[in-house]
């Protein structure tokens, strides 16, 4: 893995910005809201946490709020770092942790930056292959078709005999009708859909084993509140089977990413280390072999 010196001052940049301390001396007085000490909240601090779509009087309430709020934790500091006879532990966690933010933020530009990210359908289906043990349904998945119409419906006998149906013609009359008069229309015979999200549409007791119901139950109809839900189930994982690559590969995806990206960051730590040796930034005077 090449990587560019140009990028390396990035890491210094932002070391030396956060280090600065105090405010900018430019801010002029009528943006300032409150002084604590040394330190200032402006009406610029206060604007980037403002959350958006607030009215008028929820805006004001949250400004005094985040005011009063942001005064309360000045004083509670000021307070605290006075009665508090050794800081030097408090510094150097903060040195600790300033120092990883630093390194997440360098990293993390660098991997956007430069790292290969994209992942092709056949790295994807390998790594499915070599790990399918690990892909074990823990509940079922289910194809088919959820329909829920209002009991008042003109079509409702026709809607309820055509969700049935396996044949292409019916499936696009099916269709046609639903989109004038179903409430909620859901075909995904051609995916697979996990149970839970279909079992929470409905206003039904499905009982304990949902796998047990799903296997003797292809085609279930229920009427409440004026409203009809029909649901056919053209196939079924139950629950303890391998799952098809359709449903895991998202899961796959994110994994490998995570590979990639800590194979990155090695490589990256690496290259960083063997060019502070090169320019003598690095002075080794101990034995680093185990």
């Amino acid at each position: 893995m090449k990587i560019y010196t140009q990028y390396i001052p990035i890491l210094l940049v932002l070391l030396f910005i956060t280090s600065s301390c105090g405010k900018n001396d430019r801010i002029e007085d009528g943006d300032i809201l409150v002084k604590v000490g040394n330190e200032i909240l402006t009406k610029n601090d206060l604007a980037k946490d403002f959350p958006y779509g607030l009215s008028e009087s929820d805006s004001t309430k949250f400004a005094r709020a985040y005011i009063k709020a942001w005064i309360d934790s000045k004083l509670v500091g000021e307070i605290a770092a006075k009665n508090i006879s050794d800081m030097s532990k408090i510094d150097e966690m903060v040195a600790k942790y300033r120092n990883e933010l630093i390194m997440w933020e360098y990293r993390q530009r660098m991997y956007e930056s430069h790292a290969d990210k994209e992942l092709s359908a056949d790295s994807i289906a390998t790594y499915y292959e070599a790990h399918k043990q690990d892909f074990i349904a823990t509940r079922p998945y289910i194809k088919g078709i959820y329909i829920k119409i209002p009991d008042n419906a003109a079509n409702i006998n026709q809607l309820k005999k055509l969700y049935r149906s396996n044949k292409p013609q019916e499936i696009d009359q099916l269709e046609k009708l639903c989109y004038s008069e179903a409430i909620h229309y859901d075909y995904f015979r051609d995916k697979w859909i996990d149970w839970e999200q279909i079992e929470s549409k409905i206003p039904y007791d499905f009982g304990n084993n949902p796998d047990v119901f799903i296997k003797n139950n292809k085609n279930i109809e229920t009427s409440i509140g004026g409203f009809t839900y029909l649901l056919n189930i053209s196939d079924f994982i139950p629950t303890g089977k391998i799952i098809p690559l359709e449903i895991a590969s998202q899961s796959i995806k994110e994994t490998l990413i995570n590979q990639n990206r800590m194979k990155y960051d090695q490589e990256l730590r690496n290259e960083l280390f063997n060019i502070g040796l090169e320019d003598g930034e690095i002075k080794i005077l101990c034995d680093l072999e185990s």
